[in-house]
């Protein structure tokens, strides 16, 4: 009888496997985190409802004033939170990905100017002054200006075109910004409503705001996910991606559809709100890298998760009012910007 063969030691797993399996198991720890700021939104406000009385209002849908208020006032709000904050997320790492540039939030290329022309449009000249009816003007006023900056930018060669992108996109921004300022100036009413949209907003948006963004913020992610490999070969520059046999006009093209789309939506549901598309593809970059692929599908708990974080404090920091989510976002990620750019290891794409 032959002596039973030695166990053969398991193999370890491969370093690259090792990394992606850690990275989606963080993916599912950045969802969890984001789920339960979810319920945390639907129970904080000037009523407040602890998390096993929100538990209870969702399952029993039962009439109550807790049921109510959990399902009609806050759960579009806090869905609006999640949807805005995931399209300014995946829109700021396509955004920085496809300007090369460290410095690059959706609003540069001329998406929020033209919302908010659109908006005092929409109010000065048709009267409009709730936010489901100029929700459509802002969004056609955010898709037309981004349209017409890159199609300024198209129509020459390919190099330094990411730089010259940037730049139309400051001049459209100053342009369309001092034309909402002549329109403000000289028509009050349109003012008063503008300056409650212009701060970022998600208070009584309602049900028309969501219904309207979802659809579009749902297209520009689809559209943005699959283009993270070429945005990784893009990231290597114009020549070598080329000779790698990318299209980089091609991916230029989508990258910048999945912007129009993701910015416009959430622009025109809750106003501007800055720093979203700025800060996370900086914080995921410095825990992540560079690679694309992951940022891209990080972006979209992460940046679900900073709006609500910040719609959620501006409730509770002064009630029975409350201060609005993009100001709060500013307050939040100003400091924290000022943190990354003085890493080195945070500013690099």
């Amino acid at each position: 009888m032959s002596p039973p063969a030695p166990a053969r030691p398991s193999t370890p797993a491969p370093p690259r496997a090792r990394r992606a399996s850690r990275r989606a198991w963080g993916w599912f720890a950045c969802l969890a985190v984001a789920a339960l700021l979810f319920l945390v939104s639907l129970g904080a406000g000037s009523r407040g409802i602890p998390l096993d009385g929100v538990w209870r209002a969702l399952v029993h849908r039962d009439g109550t004033a807790e049921s109510v208020i959990v399902w009609q006032l806050r759960m579009p709000r806090s869905l609006l939170a999640c949807v805005v904050g995931s399209a300014l997320g995946v829109a700021g790492v396509v955004m920085q990905a496809v300007t090369r540039n460290p410095l690059a939030e959706p609003g540069l290329v001329g998406v929020n100017a033209g919302a908010s022309f659109a908006v005092v449009v929409a109010i000065s000249a048709f009267g409009i002054t709730r936010a489901s009816g100029y929700v459509w003007f802002a969004f056609v006023g955010a898709l037309a200006a981004a349209s017409a900056v890159y199609g300024l930018t198209a129509r020459n060669s390919r190099t330094g075109q990411h730089i010259r992108l940037v730049l139309a996109g400051a001049a459209m921004s100053a342009t369309l910004g001092a034309c909402t300022g002549v329109l403000t100036m000289f028509n009050s009413q349109a003012f008063d409503s503008y300056r409650f949209w212009v701060v970022g907003s998600l208070e009584d948006r309602g049900t028309a705001a969501l219904v309207a963004s979802a659809p579009f913020v749902a297209l520009g992610i689809a559209i943005a996910l699959p283009l993270g490999p070429s945005l990784n070969a893009l990231a290597l520059g114009e020549e070598t991606s080329t000779a790698l046999g990318l299209r980089t006009r091609t991916v230029r093209i989508a990258g910048f559809t999945a912007v129009m789309l993701l910015c416009g939506a959430a622009t025109a549901a809750a106003g501007p709100i800055a720093f979203v598309g700025l800060v996370v593809p900086h914080a995921l970059r410095m825990l992540l890298g560079p690679d694309v692929r992951w940022l891209l599908v990080y972006a979209i708990p992460v940046g679900a998760a900073l709006v609500l974080v910040s719609d959620v404090v501006g409730r509770l920091i002064a009630p029975p009012g409350e201060i609005e989510a993009g100001i709060v976002t500013a307050f939040i990620g100003a400091p924290v910007l000022m943190w990354l750019v003085n890493r080195r290891k945070g500013v690099r794409l």
